[in-house]
């Protein structure tokens, strides 16, 4: 199937997944539908315990699912058993065999296929070219660091050529240095091999750097599928503005609709900014808007609303906490624009026009 002028690599379409027990079950996928693109690089995004990695699990045929369907390319594959599905799976542990050496680990999935071993040699060297590790072939997998491991585990996923790779919070074992260079391999990896990527982590980051688009799931359900951007600038709802990025979310009255809103804050403070159709004057809305987009500039006591409650130093930037009428609010300035700021100011907020959005 086509949309768009692009091709469907995985459809799930009202996926539930329920896990019982003598005396309870839990419903770890409620109702889940998502279209994953040939050719994408497609995190699935959300704290632990939130069906992002049974979502996967049940992508790759190692759980049944409850109610629903998935279609790999069009074709319905819960039936199907793992081996006979065109998806590899890279593990967070990496799943490596410690008695076979690097060359051999990731023939391992090839030799199973039964083909000549000719051509498992050069398709091997081949993915260990990949990812830059031809030098290593003879090399145990204790002898490999982290990053070096991670690499093995993806040239053995990737061997088979898969439709699509799935892969498991392979990052989260890395220390941070590494971690962020891994972000940059992996994106160049899947836009040199073509593969679909499904990227499973709870890292809003990692999301929000490597991938095409991303689905942000809670609690068993999908609050939001889109790209970085509209994800981090847009959110759905309170859940997704919270979880990615940090987020003030702050009480106010509807004084004016439309595209050219007007919203008092119980900050003290009116913001001009979108007010959707469903909203009239005098409502009581949520009002969202990133540390990042206020401003502020020192003021005095009698025309402030907030003072300094804590600044903490961030290297390049700062972070502020003010308080106005007991309502905390988060600001994050560069360095250079908070060096007269400290701690007890009066401080005057400034919300730039369309910086804020109201939000369920």
């Amino acid at each position: 199937m086509e949309m768009n002028n692009k091709v469907n690599a995985i459809d799930v379409r009202n996926v539930t997944k329920v896990y019982k027990t003598a005396n309870a079950e839990t419903r770890a996928l409620k109702n889940a539908n998502l279209t994953i693109y040939d050719n994408e690089f497609f995190t699935l995004l959300g704290p632990s315990g939130c069906g992002k990695t049974t979502l996967l699990r049940l992508i790759a045929g190692f759980e049944d699912i409850t109610e629903g369907s998935i279609n790999l390319f069009d074709e319905e594959i819960v039936n199907l058993p793992p081996n006979k599905r065109s998806v590899n799976t890279v593990f967070q542990q990496y799943a490596l065999f410690p008695h076979l050496d690097v060359f051999e680990n990731v023939a391992f999935g090839l030799r199973r296929l039964n083909k000549d071993n000719n051509l498992v040699d050069k398709r091997t060297l081949e993915v260990l070219e990949l990812v830059q590790m031809q030098d290593y072939g003879n090399r145990k997998p204790n002898q490999l660091s982290g990053g070096q491991q991670q690499r093995i585990a993806l040239a053995r996923a990737l061997a088979p050529q898969p439709k699509v790779l799935l892969l498991d919070e392979p990052l989260s074992a890395l220390d941070l240095k590494l971690r962020q260079a891994m972000r940059y391999e992996l994106k160049t990896l899947q836009r040199e091999t073509g593969i679909t990527f499904v990227f499973v982590t709870h890292d809003q980051e990692e999301a929000l750097t490597m991938s095409d688009r991303i689905a942000v799931i809670n609690e068993g359900e999908i609050q939001q599928i889109g790209e970085p951007e509209e994800i981090y600038e847009s959110p759905n709802n309170k859940f997704v503005a919270n979880f990615i990025g940090e987020a003030n979310l702050l009480t106010g009255i509807c004084e004016i609709e439309g595209e050219n809103g007007l919203c008092k804050l119980d900050v003290g403070q009116e913001v001009q900014m979108f007010i959707p159709n469903h909203t009239h004057k005098g409502d009581t809305v949520t009002v969202f808007i990133r540390p990042e987009r206020i401003k502020i500039k020192k003021s005095n006591k009698e025309k402030s609303y907030c003072t300094i409650s804590e600044f903490t130093y961030l290297g390049n930037a700062a972070s502020i906490l003010l308080k106005s009428n007991n309502i905390l609010m988060n600001v994050n300035l560069p360095i250079e624009d908070v060096k007269n700021f400290k701690k007890g100011d009066f401080v005057e907020v400034i919300f730039p026009t369309h910086s804020a959005q109201v939000i369920s």
